[in-house]
């Protein structure tokens, strides 16, 4: 039952970065047994606000009350000491310690097995039905268990308050549905729940109330029955926006192929996955987390190698390839776009421009490797244009940036590099919603201009509205393939599950 007092609230809070005005006299609370979802575009303030609940950020001005105290965490731990828990969006895991030494991290007993610490993880696992191996090395399992990993260690501490940015963004839609009826069970048990999420279903199906900011500002606060789709998009942006449509037909058959794939192999898995990529066209790749798309991706890509013996074959443009790094496939026109930015997208303690302008050096000839100030600034004004990544002050670095903007970034990284054969896995994941559209017209763009576009995405109606054909993926292989119009949501899941 909701109570009527705030657990934990934000009077006036006021936030500044060396200039930046991040938090605009903002009032928030969330009480003990409600689902409050934060919505808002990239640079809204959402993050930064959650941020100030969990101690991550210091308010420059107003308070911060727990239970009517005021409260002045000057950490996270201190935050969840008192039970106040952030699942991040980007990962706080660390890479080289174990699944199982990061559910105890902060935490630590002072004498500790590592089958215990394994046995309490699993025992934590099992009780919200995910499958993460709790002695892998968290850098070796993928964006969606690391957030399994977040979920459940929030979850196993008992916090009164839990902040969920962006939880579901690497979640398959199975795992979607497992997280919501682990939401109403921590609502029922009186747990404060803040949501923050891109996805507008999610925020009007899961919340009790609804906050919508916008420039730092909170716009409105009301109950869900108060909101439709159309008013929230307008109330988070200040203007109508077009949505993603599916394309249509326009009798523009696709080229001839760019990219051949053989049996190459996905992971651990021995059976190897074949099929063609043509000029053109925009192909879909579906099917459940962990069920290869994106392994197959990096292994044509360089990002992880492919064994002689059964890494299959890959042609492009007719002439046999196996690129052994990145570096190598885009100088001959191939480019994965990373689903993990944080990981391995970007230079977070650099400007944008830097990193846009490094990533077009990639592909250059020897002399377009000097460094040049003049060609930076031009490279990186037209994909800060054309990507729409809203500026902060001058000479900021990226790290500061919202998470939405610097996958945009990612994404201008890529297209800098002018590649002919482009995958991008979860090119959408953490942008707002007035962005979205807009990524999506550029991923369209691209299959118009000749290349051969591959998007990988866990949700349904981004594989449907933007793909000419899709390739749906289980266990490694290609268990389905669809015309775009004859695919449905529900065709697609029974070939990704069966």
């Amino acid at each position: 039952m909701m109570s009527a007092v705030p657990l934990l609230s934000v009077e006036h809070g006021v936030k500044n970065f060396g200039g930046a005005l991040a938090l605009d006299n903002v009032n928030f609370e969330v009480r003990a047994g409600e689902i409050h979802t934060l919505l808002g575009e990239n640079g809204a303030g959402k993050s930064t606000l959650a941020k100030v609940m969990a101690g991550a950020v210091q308010l420059s001005s107003g308070a911060l009350l727990l239970n009517g105290q005021e409260q002045q965490f000057r950490s996270p731990l201190e935050a969840l000491r008192v039970g106040v828990a952030m699942v991040y969006q980007e990962t706080s895991l660390i890479p080289t310690m174990t699944v199982a030494q990061n559910m105890r991290l902060g935490r630590e007993p002072l004498f500790s097995s590592q089958r215990q610490a394994a046995s309490e993880a699993q025992q934590a696992f099992r009780a919200l039905d995910f499958d993460v191996d709790p002695l892998a090395l968290v850098e070796a399992i993928g964006p969606a268990q690391r957030q399994m990993v977040e979920i459940a260690r929030a979850v196993h501490l008992n916090a009164r308050v839990i902040i969920f940015d962006e939880p579901t963004a690497s979640l398959s839609p199975m795992e979607r549905s497992r997280f919501f009826s682990l939401l109403k069970m921590l609502r029922a048990r009186g747990t404060g729940i803040v949501f923050i999420t891109h996805a507008l279903e999610e925020a009007l199906a899961m919340s009790d109330r609804i906050t919508v900011m916008r420039d730092g500002k909170r716009i409105t606060c009301g109950t869900t029955k108060e909101f439709d789709r159309q008013k929230l998009v307008r109330l988070m942006v200040g203007r109508d926006i077009a949505e993603s449509v599916r394309r249509t037909k326009d009798g523009k058959a696709a080229g001839d192929p760019v990219l051949v794939v053989d049996r190459v192999g996905a992971g651990a898995t021995s059976e190897g996955m074949s099929f063609q990529l043509r000029a053109g066209e925009v192909v879909g790749f579906a099917g459940l987390v962990g069920s290869g798309r994106s392994e197959v991706a990096k292994a044509i890509a360089g990002v992880v190698p492919r064994g002689r013996r059964d890494g299959g074959a890959v042609y492009l443009r007719g002439k046999r390839v196996n690129f052994r790094t990145p570096g190598e496939a885009i100088r001959a026109g191939v480019v994965y776009v990373t689903e993990d930015r944080k990981i391995d997208g970007l230079f977070p303690n650099m400007t944008v421009d830097d990193n846009i302008y490094l990533a077009s050096l990639v592909r250059g000839h020897v002399w377009r490797t000097f460094y040049s100030r003049s060609a930076r600034s031009r490279i990186a004004e037209f994909w800060r244009t054309r990507l729409a990544v809203t500026s902060l002050s001058s000479g900021a670095v990226l790290s500061v940036y919202s998470g939405g903007n610097q996958q945009k970034v990612v994404v201008a990284k890529a297209l800098a590099q002018n590649p002919d054969v482009i995958f991008f896995d979860e090119p959408a994941r953490g942008v707002d919603v007035g962005a979205v559209p807009h990524i999506h017209e550029v991923i369209r763009s691209l299959a118009e201009q000749g290349k051969a576009v591959v998007v990988i995405s866990s949700y349904l109606p981004e594989i449907l509205s933007l793909s000419d054909r899709i390739l749906v993926v289980r266990e490694g292989r290609i268990t389905g393939e669809f015309d775009r119009s004859e695919a449905t949501e529900d065709k697609i899941m029974h070939a990704a599950a069966h």
